[in-house]
């Protein structure tokens, strides 16, 4: 095997451990995703006092205020998300053109 190919195939290795990471972080955070819009949920049940956990307590918090905070979590959290998708569409791309490219390459040297 020549050395362009030996780069080549640690460029992919790489690109797949990089895409690997992208997918947990994305999980991550689709996670948090969920977690806001619950919480969003119950807030709009509930009529009464709303509390909001500050480090290891749990406060009295203003509706309206923690609602939108919520708000920009879940705004925040979408934009990560997105922008991990597209990250994750580009690795995907960059790793089928170098596995096909090594592809080719391993079996030109076959014959």
């Amino acid at each position: 095997m020549d050395k362009e190919t030996e780069e080549k195939i640690t460029q992919l290795q790489i690109l797949e451990q990089n895409l690997q990471a992208s997918i947990i972080q994305k999980q991550n955070f689709q996670g948090q995703l969920n977690e806001v819009e619950n919480a969003l949920k119950e807030l709009e049940k509930n009529k009464k006092e709303v509390y909001k956990i500050t480090g290891n307590i749990m406060v009295l918090a203003n509706k309206t205020e923690l609602k939108q905070e919520l708000e920009e979590k879940k705004d925040t959290t979408t934009l990560r998300i997105k922008k991990l998708e597209k990250q994750e569409r580009e690795l995907q791309e960059k790793t089928s053109k170098i596995q096909k490219e090594v592809m080719q390459t391993l079996q030109q040297q076959k014959k």
